[in-house]
């Protein structure tokens, strides 16, 4: 009988991405930049939450954005504005980013420097959650009208993330979205997470994400 090797092609994936992200983490940690992975689905608001981040935070830290998207540069234009530093990728039609294509965004956007690197992720919830960029920390957003079921829908995400942004919260009289649901299921998926509503619109919220931001860049700078 002929014998014959099995490749594992995910398992190689996976294993050659780990280690590169986990030499960005270390590049990153000599460079005292934190950088952070922002994913959602499409529609939730990232590039506003980015933005009003990015207010924020401009005057206290030195600031950078790594755009993500199949096509086009209208994230990136939009970001621009606020003075950051921005760079946008184009992943030839892939769903997610990896720690290669974050290091090309990286060196090529040049972030040393930089105190805050925010990876704004190609929007869904699946095949982001898989790869690991290199990031410090995770966070997602959920929008109130993508509704309160997300977490049973699309359990990985909500399990491999630092900080839930729930977005969207000026609208919630006009959607049958039940916080209190959303903050059971999610810690039942992951029970150390940090759950913040935030409104982009109105700017509610964002003092306190902006100060968990605050707080995590610091312990990276000086732990």
């Amino acid at each position: 009988m002929e014998t014959f090797k099995v490749l594992k092609i995910k398992e190689s994936v996976f294993e050659d991405n780990n280690r590169q992200a986990e030499a960005i983490r270390q590049d990153l940690k000599k460079n005292k930049t934190f950088l952070l992975n922002l994913m959602s689905s499409p529609g939730s608001g990232k590039t506003t939450t980015v933005v009003r981040t990015i207010e924020a935070l401009k005057d206290e830290l030195k600031i950078g954005v790594v755009e993500a998207d199949a096509d086009s540069d209208v994230d990136a234009r939009t970001v621009s504005l606020t003075g950051a530093k921005v760079i946008q990728l184009h992943t030839g039609g892939m769903c997610h980013m990896d720690a290669n294509m974050t290091r090309q965004g990286l060196v090529e956007m040049g972030s040393d420097g930089l105190d805050f690197v925010i990876l704004e992720n190609i929007g869904n919830l699946l095949c982001p959650a898989d790869f690991d960029t290199g990031a410090v920390k995770s966070a997602m957003i959920l929008s109130v009208p993508e509704g309160d079921d997300k977490p049973l829908k699309y359990p990985h995400m909500f399990e491999v993330v630092d900080v839930l942004l729930v977005n969207k919260i000026d609208a919630m009289d006009f959607f049958n979205f039940d916080l209190q649901a959303v903050t059971e299921r999610v810690t039942r998926l992951n029970p150390h997470i940090r759950i913040i509503p935030i409104s982009a619109k109105t700017g509610e919220g964002i003092a306190e994400w902006a100060e968990w931001v605050r707080a995590e860049v610091h312990q990276w700078k000086n732990q």
